[in-house]
């Protein structure tokens, strides 16, 4: 391995084993683990933030399958490109498996091209993406795939990364105020923090803070459709609007609208900010975001930017509430750690006469002001109003 070799490339995992993170995937008898040991071959997506593995994934995947791996990128590539690696793919003596990273950017008619080769089993789709599958990739092309979803990377986990790479330049060291300082920056990306970690140590021979700063400051920051101002801009924009500060809203509403986002980028998180951080605040924010992004259906740019901006005003200046979305996430803890617990004999609904005569929906009182929650959740609070 050539120490010219990017530290990225150097330090990816050539097994399972070796790999951080993800343990819900790739743990012992987790699903993708296990479908890489039972040589079982099906088509997926993989769904996550940027630099936490999708792509190392698919290759470890691959190699454990002894496939043919090829790897385009959704957005240089095309119909041109897809034809030819089917071609040579009707005549392979091993599988192949077509690697698509930022599958979303596929378009509609791309994705249409896509499909028979997929449902005939010529070419097995792993596709990774940054956006929910469920929006970006057409229905009947999804309903073939699984989706594995990654999550961010945490602290310990970016630590045993800040150690590999360390040990690949010669065991140079890091102090625990600049590893927290890089973990922050990469925001559990650990493709810029190793990217971080060999630039620095290329211009400065050394690790620190300050070394860090200036690597940081020197590189050329730009928008980007699939980089980090990607993701910085996008998090800026909901936080702005979360704190109630319209001036910065829209000022990164406007770096975004400069760059050339997808305005339906844009309104969707809107809708999603709606309810997740307004909620039963204002009820009508929902209402005011959907109609916003139904007016970049429409409309497009540049006028739908109008759109946006009127939309983002009324967010940002919307009283807030999450008890809506605290409530559905601890409903969902509750779920998750105790099954389906058996519901109550009178909110269940009496279909057959032998349900009835069991009681199904006995003594149901429509407004009654009694505990409807499973005897084991009796008490238990959900929605907590706002003070």
């Amino acid at each position: 391995m050539s120490e010219t070799e990017p530290l990225a490339s150097r330090i990816r995992p050539r097994e399972f084993t070796e790999f951080v993170g993800q343990q819900h995937l790739v743990g012992e008898g987790k699903p993708l683990l296990v479908a890489a040991q039972n040589k079982n071959l099906f088509s997926f997506i993989l769904w996550g933030p940027p630099g936490v593995g999708k792509t190392t994934l698919a290759k470890l995947y691959a190699h454990a399958l002894k496939a043919d791996f090829v790897e385009v990128s959704a957005v240089s590539s095309g119909k041109s490109d897809i034809k030819i690696i089917v071609d040579r793919a009707k005549n392979a003596l091993i599988p192949t498996i077509l690697f698509i990273d930022e599958i979303h950017r596929f378009n509609k008619v791309q994705q249409d091209f896509l499909l028979p080769f997929v449902e005939s089993g010529v070419v097995t789709l792993v596709g990774a993406t940054t956006e929910n599958p469920s929006f970006e990739i057409i229905a009947p092309l999804l309903s073939r795939c699984r989706v594995f979803i990654l999550n961010e990377l945490g602290e310990e986990e970016m630590n045993f990364i800040f150690d590999r790479s360390l040990a690949a330049l010669g065991r140079v060291k890091m102090s625990h105020t600049a590893r927290l300082w890089l973990a922050n920056m990469a925001n559990g990306d650990a493709r810029q923090a190793i990217t971080m970690i060999d630039n620095t140590f290329s211009l400065y021979h050394k690790l620190t803070i300050e070394a860090l700063k200036n690597t940081l400051q020197s590189s050329h920051l730009r928008f980007d459709k699939k980089g980090e101002e990607h993701y910085n801009t996008i998090s800026a924009f909901i936080k702005s609007m979360r704190a109630s500060n319209p001036d910065a809203a829209l000022y990164y509403l406007a770096r975004m609208v400069d760059a050339g986002e997808d305005p339906l980028f844009i309104a969707r998180r809107m809708v999603i900010f709606a309810s997740e951080d307004i909620g039963i605040a204002q009820p009508t924010a929902l209402v005011v975001a959907n109609e916003v992004f139904h007016a970049c259906e429409v409309i497009g740019y540049p006028e739908c930017a109008i759109n946006l901006a009127h939309g983002v005003v009324y967010l940002a200046k919307s009283p807030k509430s999450r008890s809506a979305y605290n409530g559905l996430r601890a409903a969902q803890e509750d779920v998750r750690q105790f099954g389906n617990l058996s519901i109550p004999l009178n909110l269940r609904n009496a279909v057959t006469k032998l349900m009835k005569e069991s009681g199904y929906g006995k003594d149901y009182e429509p407004y009654s002001k009694e505990d409807l929650l499973p005897l084991k959740l009796r008490g238990k609070k959900y929605l907590i109003e706002d003070k």
